[in-house]
């Protein structure tokens, strides 16, 4: 079997973001043999009058087509004021507008850490509400929630909470899995 490839999509513009190490965390659980490649998704804000005129965005595009490429995706979501983030909104309204459908049944597993005890639990069921309309495979769990995030990470990025990487791990497996049933 070939190796499979993982993107991911950070939520989270700031280099210092802690979905953003979850995120890396979840691809080193996916398998170190898997190519990892994070969309860049600092994207122009959705304008239908900005499509109209100069059509879809390279960036856009090339994000589409990386997903497109690739055998299973990481959505890191942090929730901001009770939701997901305005530019992981944004993402999902440019991609659906490529005119192919880079997310049709390719398994998606949804990561979220934030600075509350709930850990990003709602920003992670609006991701989801968002990307049902794409159709992807979308695992249902285990829900990875790290809570209290500016407390959960080591030096060197790692997670440190145990529980919490328990079930990095078992969602990842998932995801291998899925991807793999999928090649």
């Amino acid at each position: 079997m070939s190796t499979l490839s993982l993107v991911g999509l950070c939520g989270s513009l700031r280099r210092a973001s802690t979905n953003r190490l979850l995120m890396h965390e979840a691809a080193r659980r996916f398998g170190e043999d898997a190519p990892f490649a994070e969309v860049d998704i600092r994207f122009p804000l959705f304008d239908e009058d900005l499509e109209a005129g100069q059509g879809i965005p390279d960036a856009v595009q090339h994000a589409a087509d990386m997903i497109a490429g690739a055998d299973a995706v990481i959505v890191a979501s942090p929730e901001y004021n009770k939701g997901i983030t305005g530019a992981l909104k944004n993402a999902f309204d440019w991609l659906s507008r490529t005119g192919s459908n880079p997310w049709r049944d390719k398994p998606v597993a949804i990561v979220s850490a934030a600075a509350g005890a709930a850990g990003g639990a709602r920003s992670q069921a609006m991701t989801r509400l968002c990307l049902t309309a794409f159709r992807p495979h979308l695992l249902t769990g285990p829900e990875v929630l790290v809570g209290q995030t500016a407390q959960q990470w080591d030096a060197d990025g790692r997670l440190t909470n145990e529980f919490g990487a328990k079930l990095l791990s078992e969602l990842m497996a998932d995801l291998r899995r899925a991807a793999e049933a999928r090649a």
